[in-house]
């Protein structure tokens, strides 16, 4: 029998039009014969749309603008799919019951396709678990520090894995006494430095500073997003970038580069211009690609993750030092994000991968 697979997508945080894509991408990929589809879109101001329907309506409310490359060719597909297009059922304010009723008993799971606060950071995984449905990706806890690049800088850091030098800033701090922000900056960084939301992604909100006028901006640009800023040392570095897959015993992808269109891999350099450079697998020895596996399932490990996750290094040009950056609990699964295709270049197209996505969901929940 086929299962019935809720796909969630939209929500409240900057990655709003990431996330429509990414869902796109998913819903079409996911074989009919295997699965029945119930799309699920949350807006922008939070209310929540079942049915066919749904997906038309936030792209229509989408900010152009944002949209990642391919939206439009993905929201055709996504029709001619359909036999017919029916008007979303809204809901609005909600609360347990209602969320369990928008999840009828007949879903088997969920897929989350929500990036940034209020989807990806623990929020709707805590509802779900409350929900008792089997869901795609990390749980609560994993989702949470995943999110937050303090604490899953701390996560990282006691598990004994590389970091850059970093600085954490509270936007009340800052908002108090500037000055004394900009001067504890320089003197435990020197620049460029990276400055970043705690809880963002897509590089929504981060910013490289030069100078302190830069510093001066891209704290204030940074704030916009969250109360609590990081400040990363600069190196001249190439981007790599490994998929993990898994539960307790999580494999590791080949690793990709990103070669950057523009000075760094920026939210238009990812989703807008289309024009970085991907390499699949990339240009490493076989040591330095068995480290970087090695290390992102080591990170994998230390926020506990479950189901999937990206894992992102920063390798230093000048002296071949390899650090961690990041790990992505949610990555983009739109047509030009690197975590299904660095997992075709490892032998799992992207229908097998969804597969296997949904098979580690039950067995977390115990089905």
């Amino acid at each position: 029998m086929k299962k019935t697979i809720a796909v969630l997508f939209g929500g409240q945080s900057g990655e709003h039009e990431v996330s429509l894509v990414s869902a796109q991408a998913v819903i079409a990929a996911l074989d009919p014969e295997k699965y029945q589809v119930l799309p699920v879109g949350i807006t922008k101001d939070g209310r929540w749309l079942t049915g066919s329907g749904a997906m038309p309506a936030l792209l229509a409310a989408a900010d152009p603008a944002l949209l990642p490359a391919g939206s439009a060719a993905g929201a055709h597909a996504l029709e001619e799919q359909q036999n017919e297009v029916d008007a979303p059922t809204s809901h609005g304010d909600m609360d347990l019951p209602t969320v369990a009723r928008i999840l009828p008993p007949g879903v088997d799971v969920v897929f989350p396709v929500l990036h940034g606060p209020m989807g990806e950071d623990g929020t709707v995984q805590g509802l779900l678990e409350l929900a008792g449905v089997a869901y795609v990706g990390c749980g609560v806890a994993a989702s949470a520090v995943g999110m937050d690049k303090a604490l899953m800088k701390a996560a990282f850091a006691a598990a004994g894995l590389p970091l850059l030098p970093w600085l954490l800033v509270r936007r009340a701090d800052w908002q108090r006494d500037p000055e004394a922000t900009y001067t504890a900056v320089e003197s435990t960084l020197h620049y460029p430095v990276f400055v970043k939301p705690a809880n963002m992604g897509s590089s929504v909100g981060v910013g490289k500073a030069k100078d302190r006028d830069g510093l001066k901006y891209a704290i204030a640009d940074a704030a916009r997003y969250d109360r609590r800023i990081v400040i990363e040392q600069g190196i001249p570095a190439r981007e790599i970038e490994i998929s993990v897959l898994g539960n307790e015993t999580p494999e590791a992808s080949v690793p990709g580069e990103i070669v950057p269109s523009g000075e760094w891999y920026d939210y238009h350099a990812k989703y807008i211009h289309g024009q970085s450079a991907i390499h699949i697998p990339a240009p490493i020895d076989a040591a330095l690609a068995d480290s970087v596996r090695a290390l992102a399932t080591r990170a994998f490990l230390a926020i506990d993750g479950a189901g999937l996750a990206r894992v992102d290094f920063l390798l230093d040009k000048e002296t071949s030092e390899l650090w961690i950056n990041e790990a992505n609990t949610m990555p983009g699964f739109t047509p030009i994000s690197m975590y299904a295709k660095m997992w075709a270049a490892s032998g799992l197209r992207y229908p097998d991968l969804l597969d296997r996505l949904i098979l580690l969901a039950l067995e977390r929940k115990g089905s």
